[in-house]
């Protein structure tokens, strides 16, 4: 869960676009547009496919955007977006992982009660009482439905031409969507082999049976839980907590706390650290390589 008394007083001290440094442009997500991503040192990577997608999941038609290598078979990974959901820094994120060999599936988490890109960036959300308006459609998003939601992705997922259906799935989640990430691995344990949570939150709580930390018998995942420092200075017991419940269950689990606030991994947050961004991105890298 995003931490709503940061990000208002975000706002109050006027965070705009330029401070928050948004990418100048974004390619356009026409069906089926191929594009090549660029590594930062120069080198050309894996050209890829990004088209907007529907599919069928027991509450209505989830709508998503897919990314994926243009030629070959790759390993799947589902991908929950943080509270401002699908916008072009979340496919830009996406974009790189796809250029590297994956076939990204971009969920709206939202999509009970709007489809499509609600928000520009961090600052629009901000600026738009972004809070106030996705209220109603986050208390939608419990165990129960976001299980639903993981075993309709995973379905469509199986059934495209670009996923190697002989390799597991991952899934990574930022914000809201971290606890998604075990939800769906706790949904979908025969094919979702490795799930991480960057800054994510609602990851240990008592006042809920189905918390992912109680969760985590039920999948056969192994996790990178990416915890940013203040959100450990908030809840310091809470890390620890994930990882005995990990150990009990017998799931390899990697907690770690990172030098990065909450939002750290999101270059349209007001948190975004590239260096701790790039840590995280390699530890991601890290993990598909290992369960995927």
């Amino acid at each position: 869960m995003c931490d709503e008394a940061k990000l208002k007083e975000w706002a109050r001290g006027q965070v705009n676009r330029r401070e928050l440094g948004v990418l100048a442009s974004v390619a356009a997500l026409s069906a089926c547009a191929p594009s090549a991503m660029t590594a930062e040192g120069g080198e050309e990577t894996i050209a890829t496919t990004t088209s907007n997608v529907t599919f069928e999941t027991a509450d209505g038609t989830m709508d998503a955007v897919f990314i994926h290598p243009t030629e070959g078979e790759y390993p799947a990974v589902i991908f929950w977006p943080d509270i401002a959901s699908i916008r072009p820094a979340k496919i830009n994120m996406a974009s790189r992982l796809a250029s590297e060999g994956y076939a990204v599936l971009v969920l709206n988490p939202y999509y009970r009660d709007v489809s499509g890109q609600q928000f520009e960036d961090f600052a629009d959300f901000i600026g738009s009482e972004g809070f106030a308006k996705v209220s109603p459609w986050r208390e939608k998003l419990d165990a129960d439905s976001i299980g639903r939601d993981a075993v309709a992705a995973v379905e469509w997922l199986d059934a495209q031409e670009a996923v190697d259906t002989t390799q597991g799935i991952g899934t990574q989640g930022y914000c809201m969507g971290g606890p998604f990430t075990v939800w769906s691995a706790a949904a979908v344990p025969s094919r979702i082999k490795a799930a991480a949570s960057f800054h994510g939150g609602g990851l240990v709580r008592d006042d809920y049976d189905k918390s992912p930390h109680k969760v985590l018998g039920s999948s056969e995942a192994a996790y990178l839980i990416a915890v940013a420092q203040d959100d450990d200075a908030k809840a310091p017991t809470h890390k620890d907590i994930f990882a005995a419940s990990a150990k009990e269950a017998g799931r390899p689990a990697d907690v770690k706390v990172y030098a990065g606030d909450h939002g750290w991994m999101v270059p349209d947050s007001p948190a975004y650290d590239k260096a701790a961004a790039e840590e995280g991105y390699d530890d991601l890298m890290q993990l598909y390589s290992a369960y995927l």
